[in-house]
Protein backbone atom coordinates (compact mmCIF):
# COMPACT_ATOMS: atom_id res chain seq x y z
CA UNK A 1 0.00 0.00 0.00
CA UNK A 2 1.02 3.54 -1.09
CA UNK A 3 2.31 5.48 1.99
CA UNK A 4 -0.34 7.88 2.91
CA UNK A 5 0.40 11.90 2.94
CA UNK A 6 -0.22 14.74 5.58
CA UNK A 7 -2.71 17.60 4.41
CA UNK A 8 -3.04 20.71 6.08
CA UNK A 9 -5.58 23.20 6.29
CA UNK A 10 -4.02 26.22 6.01
CA UNK A 11 -6.15 28.96 3.70
CA UNK A 12 -8.22 30.18 6.67
CA UNK A 13 -8.31 34.06 7.09
CA UNK A 14 -7.62 33.16 10.91
CA UNK A 15 -10.63 36.52 10.99
CA UNK A 16 -11.15 35.67 15.19
CA UNK A 17 -7.41 35.33 15.87
CA UNK A 18 -6.28 38.68 14.13
CA UNK A 19 -3.60 37.76 12.37
CA UNK A 20 -1.94 35.21 10.36
CA UNK A 21 -1.93 32.91 13.38
CA UNK A 22 -0.30 30.00 11.46
CA UNK A 23 2.84 31.28 11.47
CA UNK A 24 3.37 32.71 15.20
CA UNK A 25 5.82 31.13 17.28
CA UNK A 26 4.84 29.19 20.55
CA UNK A 27 8.24 28.46 22.15
CA UNK A 28 11.28 30.27 22.40
CA UNK A 29 12.73 28.51 19.02
CA UNK A 30 10.15 29.59 16.44
CA UNK A 31 8.58 26.63 16.11
CA UNK A 32 4.48 27.25 15.71
CA UNK A 33 2.45 24.60 16.43
CA UNK A 34 1.98 23.42 12.75
CA UNK A 35 5.72 22.58 13.22
CA UNK A 36 4.63 20.27 15.95
CA UNK A 37 2.31 18.50 13.99
CA UNK A 38 4.44 17.83 10.97
CA UNK A 39 6.88 16.73 13.56
CA UNK A 40 4.49 13.75 15.06
CA UNK A 41 3.01 12.64 11.74
CA UNK A 42 7.15 12.63 10.95
CA UNK A 43 7.62 10.29 13.80
CA UNK A 44 4.55 8.25 12.74
CA UNK A 45 5.89 7.60 9.38
CA UNK A 46 4.31 10.06 7.10
CA UNK A 47 6.73 10.87 4.26
CA UNK A 48 4.63 13.82 2.57
CA UNK A 49 3.02 16.84 3.41
CA UNK A 50 0.79 18.87 1.68
CA UNK A 51 -0.33 22.89 2.35
CA UNK A 52 -2.79 23.89 1.38
CA UNK A 53 -2.94 27.99 1.44
CA UNK A 54 -3.97 31.20 -0.22
CA UNK A 55 -1.55 31.95 -3.17
CA UNK A 56 -0.35 35.80 -1.38
CA UNK A 57 0.56 33.62 1.88
CA UNK A 58 3.08 31.32 -0.31
CA UNK A 59 6.34 32.84 0.59
CA UNK A 60 5.38 33.48 4.10
CA UNK A 61 4.85 29.71 4.82
CA UNK A 62 8.20 28.66 2.50
CA UNK A 63 9.91 30.93 4.62
CA UNK A 64 8.51 30.31 8.43
CA UNK A 65 7.57 26.38 7.57
CA UNK A 66 7.75 24.60 4.77
CA UNK A 67 11.31 25.49 3.85
CA UNK A 68 12.50 23.89 7.19
CA UNK A 69 10.15 21.03 6.86
CA UNK A 70 11.43 20.07 3.24
CA UNK A 71 14.88 18.96 5.07
CA UNK A 72 13.02 16.27 6.34
CA UNK A 73 9.75 15.50 4.33
CA UNK A 74 8.67 15.72 0.63
CA UNK A 75 6.52 19.38 0.81
CA UNK A 76 4.25 20.43 -1.99
CA UNK A 77 1.76 23.55 -1.86
CA UNK A 78 -1.67 23.83 -3.00
CA UNK A 79 -3.97 27.28 -2.95
CA UNK A 80 -7.22 27.71 -2.40
CA UNK A 81 -8.67 30.37 -4.75
CA UNK A 82 -11.55 32.24 -4.42
CA UNK A 83 -11.70 31.42 -8.47
CA UNK A 84 -11.88 28.08 -8.08
CA UNK A 85 -15.04 27.54 -9.30
CA UNK A 86 -17.40 24.66 -11.15
CA UNK A 87 -17.69 25.14 -14.40
CA UNK A 88 -20.86 27.47 -15.19
CA UNK A 89 -21.07 29.11 -11.70
CA UNK A 90 -19.25 33.02 -10.95
CA UNK A 91 -18.08 34.84 -7.77
CA UNK A 92 -20.68 36.26 -6.34
CA UNK A 93 -19.73 40.14 -5.81
CA UNK A 94 -17.66 41.24 -2.99
CA UNK A 95 -17.00 38.00 -2.19
CA UNK A 96 -13.76 37.05 -0.14
CA UNK A 97 -14.60 34.40 2.30
CA UNK A 98 -12.51 30.92 1.22
CA UNK A 99 -15.58 28.38 0.18
CA UNK A 100 -15.14 25.77 3.01
CA UNK A 101 -12.86 22.68 3.61
CA UNK A 102 -14.65 20.39 1.50
CA UNK A 103 -13.95 22.63 -1.56
CA UNK A 104 -10.15 22.85 0.02
CA UNK A 105 -9.66 19.32 -0.28
CA UNK A 106 -10.67 19.27 -3.73
CA UNK A 107 -7.88 21.47 -4.38
CA UNK A 108 -5.90 18.63 -4.45
CA UNK A 109 -7.83 16.30 -6.37
CA UNK A 110 -4.87 16.37 -9.17
CA UNK A 111 -1.98 15.62 -6.80
CA UNK A 112 -3.53 13.04 -4.71
CA UNK A 113 -3.86 9.26 -5.50
CA UNK A 114 -2.65 7.82 -2.21
CA UNK A 115 -4.22 7.52 0.86
CA UNK A 116 -4.57 10.99 3.05
CA UNK A 117 -4.56 12.43 6.35
CA UNK A 118 -6.64 15.75 7.23
CA UNK A 119 -5.76 18.15 10.31
CA UNK A 120 -6.17 22.01 10.53
CA UNK A 121 -2.58 24.29 10.62
CA UNK A 122 -3.62 25.85 14.18
CA UNK A 123 -4.64 23.06 16.58
CA UNK A 124 -2.23 20.78 18.60
CA UNK A 125 -3.44 16.75 18.15
CA UNK A 126 -0.62 15.09 20.04
CA UNK A 127 1.77 12.15 19.07
CA UNK A 128 -0.67 9.14 19.34
CA UNK A 129 -3.38 10.90 17.22
CA UNK A 130 -1.07 11.22 14.59
CA UNK A 131 0.56 7.03 15.24
CA UNK A 132 -2.81 6.09 15.51
CA UNK A 133 -4.06 7.71 11.93
CA UNK A 134 -1.30 6.82 10.28
CA UNK A 135 -1.78 2.86 11.15
CA UNK A 136 -5.09 2.99 10.00
CA UNK A 137 -4.45 4.52 6.63
CA UNK A 138 -1.93 1.52 6.05
CA UNK A 139 -3.94 -1.33 6.79
CA UNK A 140 -7.17 -0.15 5.20
CA UNK A 141 -8.29 0.25 2.13
CA UNK A 142 -12.22 1.08 0.14
CA UNK A 143 -13.99 -2.02 -0.36
CA UNK A 144 -17.96 -2.36 -0.71
CA UNK A 145 -17.99 1.18 0.79
CA UNK A 146 -15.41 4.04 1.24
CA UNK A 147 -13.10 2.97 4.71
CA UNK A 148 -12.46 6.29 6.42
CA UNK A 149 -11.37 7.50 9.68
CA UNK A 150 -11.29 10.51 12.52
CA UNK A 151 -9.62 11.24 15.57
CA UNK A 152 -12.40 12.37 18.25
CA UNK A 153 -12.03 14.32 21.24
CA UNK A 154 -14.09 15.11 23.97
CA UNK A 155 -16.06 18.62 23.56
CA UNK A 156 -15.29 19.71 27.17
CA UNK A 157 -11.17 19.40 26.22
CA UNK A 158 -11.33 21.87 23.34
CA UNK A 159 -12.99 24.26 24.26
CA UNK A 160 -11.74 27.85 25.14
CA UNK A 161 -12.40 30.39 28.02
CA UNK A 162 -11.52 33.39 25.30
CA UNK A 163 -14.64 32.97 23.16
CA UNK A 164 -16.89 30.47 20.51
CA UNK A 165 -15.40 27.89 18.68
CA UNK A 166 -17.00 25.84 15.54
CA UNK A 167 -17.17 21.92 16.20
CA UNK A 168 -18.24 18.68 14.22
CA UNK A 169 -20.36 16.92 16.77
CA UNK A 170 -20.74 13.55 16.69
CA UNK A 171 -22.56 10.25 17.79
CA UNK A 172 -21.11 6.60 17.11
CA UNK A 173 -22.48 3.24 17.14
CA UNK A 174 -21.37 0.62 19.31
CA UNK A 175 -18.79 -0.73 17.43
CA UNK A 176 -17.01 2.76 17.43
CA UNK A 177 -18.14 3.78 14.12
CA UNK A 178 -19.11 7.45 13.32
CA UNK A 179 -23.36 7.46 12.51
CA UNK A 180 -24.04 11.29 12.23
CA UNK A 181 -21.64 14.76 12.81
CA UNK A 182 -23.49 18.21 12.68
CA UNK A 183 -21.30 21.04 12.43
CA UNK A 184 -21.90 23.51 15.29
CA UNK A 185 -20.45 27.07 14.16
CA UNK A 186 -20.90 28.56 17.61
CA UNK A 187 -20.18 26.63 20.90
CA UNK A 188 -19.32 28.14 23.86
CA UNK A 189 -18.29 27.83 27.71
CA UNK A 190 -21.68 28.08 29.71
CA UNK A 191 -20.57 28.00 33.56
CA UNK A 192 -19.44 24.03 33.90
CA UNK A 193 -21.46 23.35 30.66
CA UNK A 194 -21.40 24.71 27.21
CA UNK A 195 -24.23 25.27 24.86
CA UNK A 196 -24.69 26.03 20.96
CA UNK A 197 -26.62 28.56 19.05
CA UNK A 198 -27.43 28.88 15.06
CA UNK A 199 -28.71 32.39 15.24
CA UNK A 200 -26.71 33.74 18.12
CA UNK A 201 -29.95 34.36 19.78
CA UNK A 202 -31.41 30.52 21.18
CA UNK A 203 -28.89 28.58 23.22
CA UNK A 204 -29.15 24.92 23.43
CA UNK A 205 -27.24 23.00 26.02
CA UNK A 206 -24.28 20.16 25.05
CA UNK A 207 -22.69 17.52 27.21
CA UNK A 208 -18.96 18.19 27.25
CA UNK A 209 -18.22 15.17 26.69
CA UNK A 210 -19.52 14.80 23.16
CA UNK A 211 -17.13 13.18 21.14
CA UNK A 212 -16.37 16.31 18.31
CA UNK A 213 -14.25 16.27 15.18
CA UNK A 214 -11.19 18.81 15.11
CA UNK A 215 -10.86 18.36 11.47
CA UNK A 216 -8.50 15.59 11.70
CA UNK A 217 -9.68 12.76 9.32
CA UNK A 218 -8.99 9.95 7.49
CA UNK A 219 -9.43 9.48 3.83
CA UNK A 220 -8.59 7.10 0.87
CA UNK A 221 -8.78 9.04 -2.73
CA UNK A 222 -12.22 7.97 -3.14
CA UNK A 223 -13.50 10.92 -1.02
CA UNK A 224 -12.05 13.81 -3.72
CA UNK A 225 -14.80 12.16 -6.45
CA UNK A 226 -17.09 12.70 -3.85
CA UNK A 227 -16.34 15.94 -2.67
CA UNK A 228 -16.13 17.51 -6.45
CA UNK A 229 -20.15 16.62 -6.41
CA UNK A 230 -20.80 17.50 -3.13
CA UNK A 231 -18.85 21.15 -4.20
CA UNK A 232 -21.11 21.39 -6.86
CA UNK A 233 -23.92 20.81 -5.51
CA UNK A 234 -23.46 23.67 -3.05
CA UNK A 235 -22.94 25.98 -5.57
CA UNK A 236 -26.16 24.98 -7.27
CA UNK A 237 -28.20 25.29 -4.09
CA UNK A 238 -26.66 27.34 -1.09
CA UNK A 239 -24.52 30.22 -2.79
CA UNK A 240 -26.94 31.88 -3.94
CA UNK A 241 -28.79 31.57 -0.36
CA UNK A 242 -25.85 32.89 1.21
CA UNK A 243 -23.54 34.38 -1.59
CA UNK A 244 -21.28 36.28 0.79
CA UNK A 245 -20.61 33.82 3.96
CA UNK A 246 -21.69 30.22 2.55
CA UNK A 247 -19.17 27.39 3.31
CA UNK A 248 -18.68 24.19 1.79
CA UNK A 249 -17.77 22.19 5.48
CA UNK A 250 -16.15 18.77 5.42
CA UNK A 251 -18.27 17.06 8.00
CA UNK A 252 -21.18 18.24 6.42
CA UNK A 253 -20.59 16.20 3.42
CA UNK A 254 -18.82 13.01 5.12
CA UNK A 255 -22.01 13.13 6.97
CA UNK A 256 -23.91 13.06 3.71
CA UNK A 257 -22.01 10.36 2.60
CA UNK A 258 -22.75 8.33 5.89
CA UNK A 259 -26.23 8.92 5.23
CA UNK A 260 -26.38 7.59 1.72
CA UNK A 261 -24.71 4.59 2.66
CA UNK A 262 -21.50 4.66 0.82
CA UNK A 263 -19.03 5.12 3.26
CA UNK A 264 -17.66 4.43 6.51
CA UNK A 265 -16.12 6.20 9.54
CA UNK A 266 -14.00 4.49 12.53
CA UNK A 267 -13.81 7.37 15.26
CA UNK A 268 -10.27 6.60 16.63
CA UNK A 269 -9.45 7.97 19.70
CA UNK A 270 -6.50 9.86 20.74
CA UNK A 271 -4.84 9.83 24.31
CA UNK A 272 -3.37 13.54 24.37
CA UNK A 273 -5.30 16.36 25.53
CA UNK A 274 -6.13 18.83 22.19
CA UNK A 275 -5.47 22.33 21.88
CA UNK A 276 -5.05 25.43 19.78
CA UNK A 277 -5.07 29.31 19.39
CA UNK A 278 -8.87 30.57 18.18
CA UNK A 279 -8.07 33.70 20.05
CA UNK A 280 -4.95 35.82 20.90
CA UNK A 281 -5.55 35.03 24.43
CA UNK A 282 -5.46 31.53 23.87
CA UNK A 283 -1.90 31.77 23.62
CA UNK A 284 -0.13 31.92 26.97
CA UNK A 285 -2.03 28.50 27.14
CA UNK A 286 -0.56 27.17 24.52
CA UNK A 287 2.74 28.35 24.85
CA UNK A 288 2.93 26.41 28.79
CA UNK A 289 1.43 23.51 27.28
CA UNK A 290 4.61 23.47 25.39
CA UNK A 291 6.52 23.92 27.72
CA UNK A 292 5.53 21.23 30.04
CA UNK A 293 5.48 18.77 26.97
CA UNK A 294 9.48 19.74 26.15
CA UNK A 295 10.19 19.13 29.84
CA UNK A 296 8.39 15.63 29.52
CA UNK A 297 10.57 14.39 27.05
CA UNK A 298 7.93 14.78 24.24
CA UNK A 299 9.46 17.34 21.75
CA UNK A 300 13.39 18.26 21.83
CA UNK A 301 14.09 21.65 22.65
CA UNK A 302 14.37 22.68 18.37
CA UNK A 303 12.27 20.50 16.08
CA UNK A 304 14.13 20.95 12.89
Amino acid sequence: MEKPTLVILAAGMGSRYGGLKQIDPVDDQGNKIIDFSIYDAMRAGFKKVIFIIKRENEQDFRSCIGDAVSRYMEVEYVFQDLQKVPEGFEIPEGRVKPWGTAHAILCCKDIIKEPFAVINSDDYYGKSAFQTLYDFLTTHRDDEKFRYAMVGYELGNTLTENGYVSRGCCITDEKGYLVTIAERTHIEKRGDGAAYTDDDTNFTPIAMDTPVSMNMWGFTPSVLGELEAAVNNFFATEVEKNPMKSECFLPIEVDKMLKAGVATVEVLSSKDKWFGVTYKEDKPFVVESIKNLKKQGVYPEKLW
